[in-house]
């Protein structure tokens, strides 16, 4: 069963919680539920820890907690040391019945400092790389064995990056470590989106689905900016946007004939002093339903 979700990170960034501050928590509840329509939401700084509390809440606004983004450290801790730390963060997602936990490799990450430019974000040696995998690989059979499928979230700034990042790491991990893809960064990482979905989409089990609009990544590149510089700048949007470069048509067709079955979530940072969050997610929810009946997914 195909559901829509967005993150709350368009309106309030988890990144820097500066960007979205004004903006009370009920307003963003009320508008991803009630007024868009959205099946569920993303985890986010403002949600409250408890796993109950955060259900009851959500769902008094006919939401339901899709899962949550997770900072494994796998390079500095050890498979064990790793599995301690993320109790907290799996209690809310069994609690919740979350089918995946979406992990992303942070022990060295600097797509949260505001003044690290992504050229220099890490890379892994091809051994880094095997020896990174089997540690996650590990970790993701964990969690499999408590009925929740690791998806890993590649990203700008992050030890994955680029389509041969996501290459290397699906060749480094076996059957229980899986992709959550995201269209936007993929592309940002100088992919081509429909390629590279097609090439994994038998370990996809969580799509996010963020554009990006092309000129400001060109200025973002050249220029030397950070992500969040990159963020503020307005590099990531929403489907159907005008401006965006991402053509979601072929990725909704791809997830058809793959017989995916999960979630489709608008994960696209903005600011919302310059982008309304209403109106740009309702654009994008909109879009996406009418290319997701057009393909046959829904």
């Amino acid at each position: 069963m195909i559901r829509f979700g967005t993150n709350p990170i368009a309106w309030a960034n988890d990144y820097d919680p500066s960007i979205g501050a004004h903006i009370p928590t009920a307003l963003i509840l009320d508008e991803a539920g009630r007024q868009i329509g959205f099946d569920g939401i993303e985890n986010g700084h403002r949600w409250p820890d408890d796993p109950e509390a955060l259900r009851a809440l959500l769902a008094g606004y006919g939401l339901r907690f899709v899962s949550g983004w997770y900072s494994s450290e796998l390079l500095t801790r050890t498979v064990a040391e790793e599995i301690a730390a993320v109790q907290g963060h799996l209690a809310k997602l069994k609690h919740n019945g979350c089918k995946v936990c979406i992990v992303c490799e942070t022990s060295n990450a600097i797509h949260c400092e505001a003044d690290r430019p992504m050229r220099e974000r890490p890379m892994l040696s091809a051994a880094g790389m095997r020896a990174f995998g089997a540690r996650l690989e590990a970790f993701a059979a964990y969690l499999a064995g408590e009925g929740v499928t690791l998806v890993y979230h590649h990203h700008m700034g992050t030890i994955i990056e680029t389509p041969e990042d996501i290459d290397a790491l699906m060749t480094a991990t076996g059957p229980h470590v899986q992709l959550l893809f995201d269209a936007g960064h993929c592309a940002f990482g100088g992919g081509d989106p429909e390629a590279v979905l097609r090439r994994h989409i038998g370990r996809v089990r969580h799509f996010h689905a963020k554009n990006i609009r092309p000129d400001v990544v060109h200025r973002a590149r050249t220029e030397e900016m950070s992500f969040l510089q990159a963020v503020r700048a307005g590099a990531f949007t929403v489907p159907g946007d005008q401006e965006g470069g991402v053509d979601f048509a072929p990725l909704m067709r791809i997830l058809k004939a793959a017989g995916y079955d999960g979630w489709i979530v608008i994960e696209a940072e903005q600011d919302p002093r310059r982008c309304n969050p209403l109106m740009y997610q309702t654009l994008g929810l909109a879009t996406l339903k009418r290319l997701a009946r057009a393909s046959g997914l829904m």
